[in-house]
């Protein structure tokens, strides 16, 4: 006679095949601390078990979970009813339909996780110990979840505080305030994956875009998103995070996906502002923008310091009421020149008849022009040239790597300048003198060559250029 199965040991042998999947799963949630691992175990549990079965993991949006995994969004606003039911109330819900659905809630101890799918390939309801096993299994997953999920975060946490401590050690240790912004825009870049970032600083004019920020900043798009997000900062000092970016300039919108702003408060005071932008919407999480927070709230104070530091250099070098360099400065850089350059101009700068401007219009309209004349010189420089007080209506130029031919035609310029843009209108007189690697030469021999040939030039009928060569 055939063999024929016992119903009741089939039973017991389908229900002992289940309770060592779920034992089996167990040991092995228990030994990963990674997400994805876990994920993958529920749906290789359930192949073994149900391998005709349809199932999906329905995770809400805070899950970097793996795209190889059987895993759709769980929306709020999803027509799923039962499966929103299950999440919010952490409980089984069970769909009846033309195949039979289940809803497992994936819960630990602090909150649920997401809800397991199952759906049957039959017509028939799903058994009890089917439906036991299911919400056994999603149970166990749950607390796995939520095991690496702590731990993950508690790594993250750690790696975020190491970050903080490293760049308040960095920041209290640097002494310039462009190497600091440089060094703040690299970090910020790397762990935000950003991909403009901007430090504003606020004073009585224009906001002073810092060294270290992103070229966006420095266009008009840049400047426009800058004065929008003052706009929203300045009154309530709060931080600003979008996932996506609305209510911005239209040029930002089509450019950039997600913006963080966080203010810069020294002494209760807003001190400026920090831009990180990124390409796609919710390019940033929030998390990341908490982090962003503390950054630049232990980054404020030292910011403030440098720029106070700055402020004080400059000050200690700067002419106060012409705002060109005072004359050890000028020395300090001829003498560095001379070490470092092959060659370089020096221009000696004298107003003509001073006194009689001072005599007609008083002596503060001649400190207005010769604010006039230190301006319009300024503008006419390089970055790497050298423009200071000598002394009363005396000025100095420095043309570094400049031969004497071309630096007298730049005197020449600065006649013509001078002459055509101050009011009252005022000329100059210029002694021009240079130095060169073939002969040795000293700081003092330039300056007397230089102020032999404005002798001359004075004598010769003031406003124009007189030149003494090496």
């Amino acid at each position: 006679m055939p063999n024929r199965t016992n119903p009741i040991e089939e039973s017991q042998s389908l229900e002992e095949i289940r309770y060592r999947e779920l034992f089996r799963v167990t040991e092995k949630f228990h030994s990963s601390m990674d997400i994805n691992i876990v994920l993958a175990e529920i749906i290789q549990t359930l192949k073994r078990v149900f391998p005709t079965y349809d199932y999906f993991l329905l995770l809400s949006n805070d899950h970097d979970a793996s795209e190889d995994l059987p895993i759709k969004s769980l929306e709020y606003n999803s027509e799923n009813v039962s499966a929103i039911s299950s999440y919010v109330n952490a409980a089984v819900e069970l769909e009846d339909s033309e195949y039979p659905v289940m809803y497992a809630p994936l819960k630990g101890k602090q909150g649920v996780y997401g809800v397991l799918q199952v759906k049957s390939h039959l017509t028939s309801p799903l058994e009890n110990s089917q439906i036991d096993f299911i919400r056994l299994l999603a149970n166990t997953a749950g607390n796995a979840l939520e095991n690496a999920k702590l731990y993950q975060q508690s790594q993250k946490l750690v790696e975020d505080l190491r970050l903080i401590d490293e760049v308040s050690q960095k920041l209290n240790s640097t002494s310039s305030l462009s190497e600091t912004m440089n060094y703040l825009h690299n970090q910020i870049k790397k762990s935000f994956q950003a991909s403009a970032i901007g430090f504003i600083i606020l004073g009585d004019g224009e906001p002073r875009i810092l060294e270290g920020s992103s070229s966006y900043f420095e266009e008009e798009h840049g400047k426009k998103l800058i004065k929008a997000v003052l706009e929203r900062i300045e009154n309530s000092n709060d931080s600003l995070f979008m996932g996506e970016i609305k209510q911005m300039p239209v040029p930002v919108q089509l450019t950039f996906g997600s913006l963080m702003a966080v203010p810069m408060i020294h002494s209760n005071s807003l001190n400026g502002i920090t831009i990180v932008l990124g390409d796609l919407p919710y390019s940033f999480s929030f998390e990341k923008f908490k982090l962003l927070q503390s950054l630049i709230q232990r980054s404020s104070l030292a910011v403030a310091n440098l720029m106070l530091r700055e402020k004080l250099e400059k000050m200690v070098i700067t002419d106060q009421l012409t705002q060109l360099f005072a004359r050890n400065y000028l020395n300090e850089m001829i003498e560095k020149s001379m070490q470092t350059d092959r060659e370089g101009t020096f221009i000696l700068i004298d107003l003509d008849d001073f006194k009689e401007i001072n005599d007609t219009y008083g002596h503060q309209t001649g400190d207005h022009v010769l604010i006039q004349v230190a301006n319009l010189i300024k503008s006419s420089l390089r970055p790497s040239d050298i423009g200071a007080r000598w002394g009363g209506e005396e000025l100095a130029v420095y043309l570094p790597g400049v031969p004497i031919e071309k630096g007298s035609q730049i005197a020449e310029r600065l006649i013509n300048h001078v002459s055509q843009n101050t009011k009252p209108t005022v000329t100059m007189s210029c002694g021009v003198s240079n130095w060169d690697f073939s002969q040795p030469d000293e700081l003092t021999q330039l300056f007397s060559r230089a102020d032999a040939a404005l002798y001359e030039a004075k004598n010769a009928g003031k406003n124009q250029v007189a030149v003494k060569a090496k």
